[in-house]
């Protein structure tokens, strides 16, 4: 089954063309992550990992923050849909306990309850990365891999957040940004890159199909 990534960009764009707060474009944005699980599970899409929010963004304006973490927990809290869809939540970032991390205890919290509600479901696999980088993974991960034995790629694969996560066949890049960012870097070599110049609340299953031509032609 295909593992399918998501840099979710150009919410702030999308309500910015629209004469509206760039607040107004993350909401959408979440309520299109919300349809395209529905569109993945019909897809039989096995993995979907969405890059939530980086290590980056935590410079954005308060507002602007604190409505985004408003938006996760709200995310996180869509048990019985998720339930419906058979579809189970995962989430990746710096550990709760780690010197670095950032989450909010109460986004902490719906994480662990979705997290634990989901747990026995079979169907699709949703990640949602938040205070997720890429460079904070793989530094994490050679760490601990060092402080255990010799240091080489299959220790790496071993102490990444999520090891049990396949790799990734096809990275979807939104908003016309030709570029990968701080995701997954070592999860997705290889993969096929999607771009396309919608924003992301415009991303709909005519844009997820195309993607997913890329490795089931």
């Amino acid at each position: 089954m295909i593992h399918v990534g998501c840099i979710m960009d150009g919410n702030g764009r999308w309500a910015k063309r629209r004469h509206l707060p760039r607040t107004e474009g993350h909401t959408e944005g979440e309520e299109n992550l919300a349809r395209l699980v529905r569109v993945a599970v019909k897809r039989n899409v096995g993995w979907l990992t969405v890059f939530g929010f980086s290590t980056e963004n935590w410079v954005r304006p308060r507002t602007e923050v604190r409505h985004i973490l408003g938006l996760h927990k709200k995310l996180f809290g869509r048990v019985a849909e998720l339930n419906e869809l058979n579809v189970r939540i995962q989430w990746m970032g710096r550990p709760f306990d780690s010197r670095d991390a950032r989450t909010p205890r109460y986004v902490q919290r719906a994480i662990r309850k979705a997290i634990a509600d989901t747990a026995s479901n079979t169907g699709m696999v949703l990640t949602v990365a938040f205070d997720y980088g890429s460079h904070a993974e793989m530094v994490h991960a050679a760490q601990v891999a060092a402080a255990g034995g010799p240091l080489d790629q299959a220790s790496i694969d071993r102490n990444l957040y999520l090891p049990e996560l396949p790799r990734v066949d096809v990275m979807v890049r939104t908003s016309g940004e030709l570029r990968i960012s701080n995701f997954m870097l070592w999860q997705s070599a290889g993969a096929e890159v999607y771009f396309t110049e919608r924003p992301w609340p415009e991303f709909d299953a005519d844009e997820l199909d195309a993607a997913l031509a890329l490795v089931r032609e």
